[in-house]
């Protein structure tokens, strides 16, 4: 009976977060609507935070369980079960849209269920976009599979927010061809050409859980450090040049692993990398890290 009732108010409260947001919604309006008194919703949800968290998580748990079962239904070429894929998580991203953003402006952010929920549904997605491409084209794309799972994410994203915000009016079916067939094109082009991979795993997954986490900025500056040195190696300049530029990174990676790093110190340090004539093409992107 319990059950019934948390599955109504889920139910209920969805609708009125969908049609409200989540500021101007109300327990006492999801109460009344639910033929319930306020206080019978507090015993099963403690807070608004909690309702929302629970709805956030049963609205990606019917995404993902029905994503999966699309895996069930009648046999089809790989390329096409990947475009019906992607045209279902298009089309069940737009109908509910509210609760497959990312809620940076709301003030339930910060509850620790909800973190802990968004996390397991950032992560659970990456494995989701993942199976996609491996189911699609086998062990061949195994050394690409997250450069070409952020690709997808990235093309997904974009296309989805001009949907949402209505400035295209294409049918998800043909802008889920349209994505299929472009993505295909990527993996044949990584596959003929055998690039050096970007991302890798640990890179994705560690981001996906800890965007501004300061310690992956830390490490992810420390390897573009890494290669810039390599670079210098191969640089055609004199071997005392060479030298300079290996001990301005130097001092610059030991003013990184200082507790409160001198941001003006760093600056002053990637701009005469990105100032020499040589290096400056490959160091220019230490500004945009720093």
């Amino acid at each position: 009976m319990e059950a019934l009732k948390r599955q109504q108010i889920v139910n209920t409260a969805m609708e009125i977060f969908k049609d409200k947001g989540y500021v101007a919604a109300s327990m006492k309006e999801i109460a009344e609507a639910c033929g319930m008194a306020k206080g019978s919703i507090y015993k099963l949800f403690p807070s608004k935070e909690e309702l929302f968290t629970a709805v956030f998580v049963a609205c990606h748990q019917t995404m993902f369980t029905r994503a999966r079962e699309l895996d069930f239904e009648q046999q089809s070429p790989p390329k096409e079960k990947l475009r019906r894929k992607i045209e279902f998580q298009l089309q069940y991203m737009l109908e509910n849209y509210y609760f497959t953003s990312e809620f940076k402006e709301l003030p339930v952010k910060d509850n620790e269920h909800f973190i802990a929920a968004w996390k397991k549904k950032r992560v659970t997605l990456l494995q989701l976009h993942r199976d996609f491409f491996y189911e699609a084209y086998g062990e061949k794309i195994e050394t690409y599979i997250w450069d070409i799972v952020i690709i997808f994410r990235g093309m997904l994203r974009e296309y989805l927010s001009y949907a949402i915000q209505k400035v295209i009016s294409l049918p998800m079916a043909e802008l889920s061809c349209f994505i299929e067939e472009r993505m295909d094109a990527v993996v044949r082009d990584i596959v003929e050409n055998n690039p050096t991979p970007v991302m890798n795993q640990k890179s994705v997954y560690f981001n996906e859980l800890n965007p501004v986490d300061p310690h992956t900025r830390v490490a992810t500056i420390q390897s573009f450090l890494d290669s810039l040195e390599e670079q210098i190696d191969d640089l055609p300049m004199a071997k005392h040049l060479q030298k300079e530029l290996i001990d301005v990174i130097r001092m610059l990676r030991e003013e990184l692993m200082q507790m409160n790093p001198n941001q003006t110190l760093l600056r002053v340090y990637a701009s005469y990398l990105e100032n020499s004539p040589v290096l400056g093409p490959y160091a220019r992107q230490l500004r945009y890290m720093i």
